[in-house]
């Protein structure tokens, strides 16, 4: 693609991202058709980027279909990149939509960790709790998301493994298996769970599963959105889910990461 016009570039650009988009390919037709370019000028940008290797033309349709070339290039990208550095930009934009604190964490092996977080309230009171290094699993919002994933059974004896006491323990912590389990298929129903002051006194959440849909769904993390209870209830709770919701989508783009990508996070 040597030699090429900065409007050609660009026009290079637009054709690989509308067939990335099209997993059954395009006909050189319908590709000058979508962009309005003109068919002789489409057909010339597709050589280019049949030469340099990112698509190919299936010779049964005849249609345009992007290469692997482009997913290796971006797995080499997220691969010196670490978790944060990717998600840092989203969660930002998010607290700075909810006005709350929003924290990511991620799963590693049976635990969940803390890796990053965003401040967006700008008053006097704010909140910032206790991280730790390992999420709570019953008493927070991301953990109980985690638990209602799994098995019931295995979510049970991963809390009693732990224990119903732990360093972030709330008044309305939960403290039996009946409480545990009950709040696992609320969870379940609602696709989101809640943490009303279970982890510490005066703090609320709400919290979603950051899922790698090309490992059937297998959780990866978690992002919460939190707040001084007294101004986070439940209503308002409820009403961030639709921008947690679109930054977990966002989020879910961009893995698989890397598992030294984590470290480098840690």
């Amino acid at each position: 693609m040597a030699n090429l016009s900065v409007s050609s570039i660009e026009r290079g650009l637009a054709v690989l991202e509308l067939l990335v988009d099209h997993d059954d390919g395009l006909q050189v037709s319908s590709i000058a058709q979508q962009l309005s370019l003109p068919l002789s000028a489409t057909h010339r940008l597709l050589q280019a980027l049949v030469n340099a290797r990112y698509v190919k033309q299936e010779a049964s349709s005849e249609r345009y279909v992007p290469t692997l070339k482009l997913g290796a290039m971006g797995l080499r990208l997220l691969a010196g990149t670490s978790v944060t550095e990717v998600a840092q930009p989203i969660l930002d934009d998010l607290a700075h939509e909810t006005g709350e604190l929003v924290r990511l964490a991620v799963v590693e092996d049976s635990e969940m960790i803390w890796v990053a977080k965003a401040q967006g309230a700008t008053g006097a009171i704010r909140c910032d709790p206790i991280s730790g290094h390992h999420v709570p699993l019953h008493t927070t919002g991301m953990g109980k998301a985690w638990l209602a994933s799994m098995p019931e059974e295995d979510a049970i004896a991963m809390v009693e493994a732990r224990g119903f006491d732990c360093e972030l323990l709330g008044p309305n912590a939960i403290r039996t298996i009946d409480e545990l389990r009950e709040e696992i298929r609320r969870t379940r129903e609602l696709g989101f769970a809640f943490n009303d002051q279970e982890s510490e006194l005066g703090l609320s959440a709400i919290a979603m599963l950051i899922k790698e849909r090309s490992k059937g769904d297998r959780v990866v993390g978690a992002v919460s959105i939190g707040g001084p209870s007294f101004r986070v209830d439940r209503e308002r709770l409820i009403s961030f889910a639709e921008p947690l919701r679109a930054a977990i989508d966002q989020l879910e783009q961009l893995w698989p990461v890397r598992a030294h990508a984590l470290a480098k996070a840690r």
